[in-house]
């Protein structure tokens, strides 16, 4: 199976990048700036990278160009802003909505061409539990994955007759670069509240996102794994 996955240098795309890759699969990931990370994976793994910001709809292009075909697209680039709602600026919310939103668009249609030539395909979609419930201090970053769960109903909806699956894993608190920012109190606090008594790894989605991508009644679908902290 061909497998591409965007950002795929770190954090929960790097794990999918290896459960993919373990199991056998032809896996391409696309990175922007983790020049020395997108190696070190690529080394491990023997998985094609690919600069390309997926924000950017002509180096999407470029990207899939590249590829010999796609059976699976898995959408986890992202990027994440902490601070009030009159913190962040107009620039600042337009890139968050670029790379988390616009980038699914840029890859989808990217890779239907081949998903319509065979009438098969499956999309994961990498959300949040904030786009789920909301967090304070993070309405961009949650206005963001609120989009990618309604994007992905409606993609389920849209691509279904041509035989195509989309679906979502909305991830919990994930010990990722991405809550760098975060205090080890406040996460300590989070891992505490969940009904499992931690937070979760890079792996535990990324096996999420590989049942998904397998499942073949399954589509539409927004698969929570948080550990508990949103029931």
């Amino acid at each position: 199976m061909r497998v591409v996955i965007t950002g795929g240098s770190r954090g929960i795309g790097a794990a999918a990048v290896r459960r993919f890759a373990g199991r056998g699969d032809e896996v391409a990931f696309l990175y922007e700036k983790e020049h020395e990370a997108a190696r070190a994976v690529a080394g491990e793994t023997g998985a094609l990278a690919l600069c390309a910001d997926v924000a950017a709809g002509e180096e999407v292009a470029e990207a899939f160009s590249r590829l010999p075909g796609v059976d699976v697209l898995v959408n986890c680039a992202g990027i994440a802003h902490y601070g009030t709602i009159s913190q962040i600026g107009e620039t600042e919310w337009d890139r968050l909505f670029a790379v988390n939103v616009k980038g699914i668009y840029h890859c989808v249609n990217a890779a239907l061409p081949v998903f319509l030539a065979k009438q098969a395909g499956s999309i994961v979609n990498v959300s949040s539990m904030w786009g789920q419930v909301g967090a304070s201090c993070e309405a961009a970053y949650s206005a963001t994955k609120g989009a990618v769960i309604a994007l992905t109903k409606a993609l389920a909806k849209e691509l279904g007759p041509s035989g195509i699956r989309g679906n979502a894993v909305a991830p919990g608190v994930v010990e990722t670069d991405m809550v760098r920012a975060v205090s080890r109190d406040v996460l300590d606090g989070l891992a505490e509240e969940a009904a499992l008594g931690r937070n979760g790894t890079p792996g535990d989605i990324a096996r999420a996102i590989e049942y998904l991508a397998d499942a073949p009644f399954v589509t539409g679908q927004v698969l929570g794994v948080n550990g508990g902290l949103v029931i």
